[in-house]
């Protein structure tokens, strides 16, 4: 089975397609689901590359989430040890390793599957393919379509330099794009008949620069340029456009964060003669963690223990290994690991993380934001990571696209599917495991209600905006 498993990452790997774009990399993963005994729905929650995997009847229902998209600017060769873009292909790669995390969430489903078959047993195992993590918030469209609240617990995982169950909060996100409509005019002849739409970005971004001062240390806010007005500075430009990344630890403080962003955007309108339009792209919302089922993981992990490698796996991530900083790999370990001073020794002596790392339990908000938070709020979800990549490789970078093919990185979601595969057997065999994750989720949540971040009206879409 490893084999097809081995070749649907591989190619996934090849095809690179980004957020909604996926058609190719979702057909390879349906083809194997079909296979394997599952059926399939395809096109769910108005996403054409979104599908829906089922094996089975009754209780429990256990959902694994795949994802399966790519990152832009991420193009290089298979296990070459610099940067080395493949020049023949477009300017995409899986600098995220989204190929092999959606390969193992669908080989942890064939291995339960195969247990419940093995001992005769009922319950339900279904597989969310989940386009657009990296940009456009697949997970979010699926939490609002309804379709994940008879899921009893959800799993998932994430390829990394690190052998460890998940925990901690993340960032509610909101992207939107500000464009400004000006007048355009000789910026010498008559400047002034002219209206900025470039001075009116200009002024915003000071705005929320100066706003701050005044946010939370748990909000970040971020901006790009994606029209800076053309290229005649002769011509004063009258359109400009910015994208903004808005991100708080709530859902609720996300939503009034946007609010004042774009009250200087307005702001910035005014002052300029200018008008704005605010297009809300995408939404996704803050993880609410659940320490039921990361001890449950972690069980699991502990059981099965974290993956072996040959001499030569060893010599191929020392060559990707040598290429980070020691320094910043120490800075930047786990921050909740319970055994910090083993973790730094292991790293002065592998190239590779080759023990399980455990964490304390943490409920704080990290910086940086997924899309799984949309699930977390409706059903108890847990995640894991497993070793897939060299030391000091960072997601998003030709490093883990480089070592993306290898014998490693293979290992790395085939542990990933039997640790997930044990999780789920363990919530069949204990009902009242299921029912404490749910009672945990509802004391977490206080009595609020799960209400996505993207307006109903807007469906999934690829980001245009220009």
């Amino acid at each position: 089975m490893t084999e097809q498993l081995d070749a649907l990452a591989d190619e996934i790997w090849g095809y690179a397609e980004t957020g909604f774009l996926e058609e190719k990399s979702a057909h390879a993963m349906i083809e194997v689901l079909k296979q394997n005994g599952f059926t399939v729905e395809t096109g769910i929650a108005d996403m054409p590359t979104a599908y829906l995997a089922v094996y089975g009847s009754g209780s429990p229902v256990i959902s694994f989430l795949c994802e399966y998209d790519a990152l832009y600017s991420m193009n290089q060769k298979a296990d070459a040890d610099r940067h080395d873009p493949i020049t023949s292909s477009d300017d995409t790669g899986h600098g995220c390793g989204h190929h092999l995390l959606g390969t193992g969430s669908i080989y942890a489903a064939i291995l339960y599957k195969n247990k419940l078959q093995e001992q005769h047993l009922s319950g339900t195992i279904k597989v969310f393919g989940c386009p657009a993590e990296e940009s456009g918030s697949g997970k979010a469209y699926l939490a609002r379509s309804g379709l994940m609240e008879d899921t009893d617990i959800a799993l998932t995982w994430h390829p990394s330099n690190y052998n460890q169950v998940v925990t901690g909060s993340s960032q509610s996100c909101i992207s939107v794009f500000y464009r400004f409509h000006g007048v355009s005019s000789h910026a010498a002849g008559c400047p002034e008949l002219g209206r900025s739409a470039l001075d009116a970005c200009e002024l915003m971004n000071v705005g929320v620069n100066y706003l701050r001062e005044h946010m939370t240390s748990l909000e970040r806010v971020h901006y790009a340029y994606l029209n800076a007005g053309g290229k005649a500075p002769n011509v004063i430009p009258s359109e400009a456009v910015l994208k903004y990344f808005i991100r708080s630890d709530t859902n609720p403080h996300c939503m009034s964060l946007y609010k004042r962003v774009n009250a200087i955007a307005e702001g910035a309108a005014m002052m300029t003669g200018t008008s704005v339009e605010i297009l809300f792209d995408e939404g996704l919302s803050n993880t609410v963690t659940s320490n039921t089922v990361e001890q449950v993981l972690a069980q699991s992990f502990r059981r099965l223990g974290p993956g072996t490698f040959t001499e030569e796996e060893l010599a191929y991530a020392q060559k990707y290994r040598n290429t980070a900083d020691e320094k910043q790999i120490i800075d930047t370990l786990p921050q909740f690991a319970v055994n910090r001073s083993q973790l730094e020794e292991e790293v002065h002596h592998s190239p590779i993380n080759i023990s399980f790392v455990e964490n304390t339990h943490s409920d704080l908000c990290e910086m940086g934001s997924t899309d799984v938070g949309d699930i977390s709020w409706i059903v108890p979800t847990g995640q894991i990571n497993t070793a897939c990549y060299s030391f000091g490789a960072g997601a998003h970078t030709w490093q883990w696209v480089a070592q993306g093919k290898s014998s490693i990185a293979h290992k790395g979601y085939q542990k990933a599917g039997e640790i997930l595969a044990d999780a789920a057997f363990t919530f069949h065999e204990h009902p009242e495991l299921i029912a404490q994750a749910k009672e945990e989720l509802r004391q977490k949540l206080h009595g609020e209600v799960y209400k996505c971040l993207i307006p109903d009206e807007i469906k999934p879409h690829v980001s245009t905006v220009e």
